[in-house]
C-alpha cells in the first residue's frame, strides 16, 4: 500500500545545506586550525583536511592561493618531508603524467595511484600549482639542446659498414628536456599513425631518430619523431630516404 502524501512529507525533510559562499576568512582558518588541535599536530595535509574540516579544501585554495598560503595564514608548518623532495623530482613525476595524458595535466588528476605526488605537494613547493606548471614548461623549454651537442667536443665516432667510421656531433641519448619537447612540437601523437594518449587510453609515446643514429643521424630536433610504442618498436634500424 502506498504511504499518503502527507506521510511522505512529514518523513522527509528537504532542507538545503546551508550555503559557505560568503563564509569569512577568518572562521575558514579557525577551522584549520581546530583541525591542526583535534590531530595534535603542527601541519594539516589536504587528506587530514578534508576528513576533519567543516570545509572542502578547494574552497580554502580558491580564497587563499594555496593550501601552503593556507598553512601559512594558520602559523602552522608545511610538510617538511614535501619540502625536502626536489624539484627535479616533481618535474620526472610532472613529465610522466603529461606524456601519458598527452595534455596538460589538471589539478584533480595528481594523485595517487596516478601521480607519485599529490597536487599539494606542488603547492608547498612552488606556491601553487599553476606556478608549478610554469616552472615546469619553463624547465623543460630552457637551453637549446642541439647548440648543446653541437659543440666540437661532443664529436664522437661509431663503426659503419659502408664507411670506416661516421663523425657525430651530437650524442645518441636523447635528453628528457628535448623528448618532451619533441612531443609538444609533434601534440603528443605518433607520426605515423596518429594514435595519441589523448583520445586513446595506455597508447605510450617514443621520440626516435627519422635517420637512426647508427647510420649518421644526429641527436636534433629536425631528426627526431614521436612515434607509439608499436610503430618504433616495428621500424628497427630500417630507414627509407625518400629524396
Amino acid at each position: 500500500m502506498a504511504m499518503p502524501q502527507t506521510d511522505i512529507n512529514k518523513t522527509f525533510n528537504f532542507v538545503l545545506d546551508e550555503y559557505k559562499r560568503n563564509t569569512p576568512d577568518s572562521e575558514l582558518i579557525d577551522d584549520v586550525k581546530n583541525v591542526a588541535a583535534k590531530l595534535d599536530k603542527k601541519s594539516v595535509t589536504i587528506a587530514e583536511y578534508e576528513q576533519n574540516g567543516k570545509f572542502h579544501p578547494c574552497t580554502l585554495q580558491r580564497r587563499f592561493g594555496s593550501w601552503f598560503k593556507v598553512l601559512e595564514i594558520c602559523g602552522l608548518e608545511p610538510s617538511r618531508s614535501k619540502l625536502n623532495i626536489s624539484k627535479e623530482e616533481l618535474f620526472s613525476n610532472l613529465e610522466r603524467i603529461w606524456i601519458s595524458l598527452g595534455r596538460q595535466p589538471r589539478y584533480n588528476e595528481i594523485k595517487k595511484p596516478f601521480s607519485k605526488y599529490s597536487a599539494g605537494t606542488y603547492e608547498n613547493k612552488f606556491g601553487s600549482f599553476h606556478e608549478a606548471l610554469e616552472s615546469f614548461v619553463a624547465y623543460m623549454s630552457n637551453g637549446s639542446e642541439s647548440s648543446q651537442n653541437d659543440s666540437s667536443e661532443n664529436v664522437s665516432f661509431i663503426e659503419n659498414k659502408t664507411a670506416s667510421k661516421i663523425a657525430h656531433k651530437t650524442k645518441r641519448e636523447i635528453s628528457d628536456r628535448l623528448r618532451f619537447q619533441i612531443l609538444m612540437r609533434d601534440g603528443f601523437t605518433c607520426k605515423t599513425c596518429g594514435r595519441s594518449p589523448i583520445n586513446e587510453k595506455g597508447v605510450k609515446l617514443h621520440v626516435d631518430h627519422i635517420v637512426p643514429w647508427s647510420k649518421g643521424g644526429e641527436t636534433i630536433p629536425d631528426n627526431l619523431e614521436t612515434k607509439c610504442e608499436q610503430c618504433n618498436l616495428g621500424k628497427g634500424n630500417a630507414f627509407v630516404d625518400k629524396k
